[in-house]
């Protein structure tokens, strides 16, 4: 197991490398989206509109902040349990996605997309939320203002504390036992 840091512009190339159980510390941006922005980003595809943000490369984080406090950029970050969005996984990843968090374990089918994609599942600890949010150092709504909470956020993270749970390689912490 590695401790490595990590900036998002280095996910593509990297994902590839990282083993089940490395700790990371994520510098850079990273969007957030839940179901509500998952099911709005794949009805524009079908549409052949525009995404919110490119996802090739890119980092999505399975969390729904709360409202900031005066004088902070975000509320409480944590992570929302990622098999909801088990089914739009595959498909992003084969689109160019590079890594996912969240928590808890993923399907059969989001294994083998990251496997055949080169990619990475990053975890958080979940039911630390103000801790994460420590780590945000900008949030911008970037679309679905509507949906609040789960709308599409563009996040500048630095040094935001990720265990690698789910490898290009097969492994898997939470097959690990």
């Amino acid at each position: 197991m590695k401790e490595l840091s990590i900036h998002t512009d280095q996910l593509a190339e990297m994902a590839g490398s990282l083993r089940a159980g490395d700790r990371v510390l994520l510098s850079g941006v990273i969007y957030t989206a839940r179901d509500a922005a998952h099911k709005r980003m794949f009805a524009a595809l079908e549409a052949g509109e525009a995404l919110p943000f490119d996802w090739k490369g890119a980092a999505v984080y399975y969390a729904g902040p709360t409202p900031a406090p005066e004088g902070l950029p975000i509320g409480s970050c944590g992570p929302t349990t990622s098999s909801r969005m088990d089914v739009f996984a595959p498909e992003m990843l084969d689109r160019g996605l590079a890594c996912m968090i969240g928590k808890g374990p993923r399907s059969a089918a989001v294994c083998d997309a990251i496997r055949r994609n080169n990619g990475v599942y990053l975890c958080a600890i979940g039911g630390a939320g103000a801790l994460a949010a420590q780590c945000v150092k900008s949030l911008e709504v970037i679309a679905y203002e509507d949906l609040g909470c789960e709308s599409v956020k563009r996040l500048v993270v630095e040094n935001f504390p990720l265990i690698v749970a789910i490898d290009a390689a097969g492994g898997n912490l939470f097959e690990s036992r």
